[in-house]
């Protein structure tokens, strides 16, 4: 607090990021937003891009997605990933600013070659439905399965569903199956409902091929996220 006080703009936004989740305080998005305002006039990339969250959301502060946009922007501006994706949502849904698919495909492209999940399975979406470039399944495929390696059980439904239709991919009902089994055991409802059809017309056979590809998924994903936490310390 003595830190954030004096003006040092990492603490601030730490204390900021503190009201906001309500980390050994009690939650105050009014709080947050004060001293994430506080960081992000000072330039702080990760302030300012909480600051656009708080806007786009609407918590502390009246929702106004034109201050979300300006924020949102100085951060992306100085290459902060997610900001960089929430940028490229907010172009892709015209909150704030014109609506701009290609816009919003370049901010996704951004962030999602930094490794955003998030950016990654925004841009699978977009290379799928032909949203700001032109419809490329195989495209749409490759970020989709690097959101799914990251954890991100929307896009392990959707690598599970092309595995099933091969867009993009060859059939692989197996593969299918694994990719379905991880979003399911991850919460995703879509998951659970696309396994239980697809349980009734695979063989018991590959069934069990899938549970095996299921478990070395699953340790490679640990590997992966396991990797990314030790180079972040």
């Amino acid at each position: 607090m003595a830190e954030a006080d004096a003006g040092d703009a990492d603490a601030q936004s730490a204390l900021g990021y503190r009201y906001d989740t309500g980390i050994g305080v009690e939650q105050d998005p009014k709080e947050a937003l004060r001293w994430y305002r506080k960081a992000a006039e000072q330039g702080l990339a990760e302030a300012q891009n909480n600051l656009g969250a708080l806007y786009r959301k609407g918590e502390g502060v009246e929702k106004d997605y034109k201050e979300a946009v300006r924020w949102h922007r100085k951060a992306a501006d100085q290459g902060h990933p997610r900001a960089q994706n929430n940028l490229g949502a907010l172009y892709g849904n015209g909150q704030g600013v014109e609506k701009d698919s290609k816009e919003a495909v370049k901010w996704y492209l951004k962030a999602a070659e930094q490794g955003d999940a998030s950016a990654q399975f925004n841009l699978g979406v977009c290379y799928g439905d032909g949203q700001g470039v032109e419809k490329d399944y195989k495209e749409a495929f490759k970020w989709y399965l690097k959101a799914a390696e990251q954890g991100d059980a929307s896009a392990q439904v959707n690598v599970g569903a092309i595995y099933c239709n091969g867009r993009g991919v060859e059939k692989d009902y197996v593969e299918a199956y694994a990719w379905l089994n991880i979003s399911a055991a991850n919460g995703n409802e879509l998951g659970r409902s696309n396994l239980h059809d697809i349980k009734k017309w695979i063989s018991s056979e590959r069934v069990a091929k899938a549970q095996e590809r299921t478990k070395q998924i699953k340790a490679e994903i640990s590997a992966k996220q396991a990797k990314v936490a030790w180079l972040a310390k």
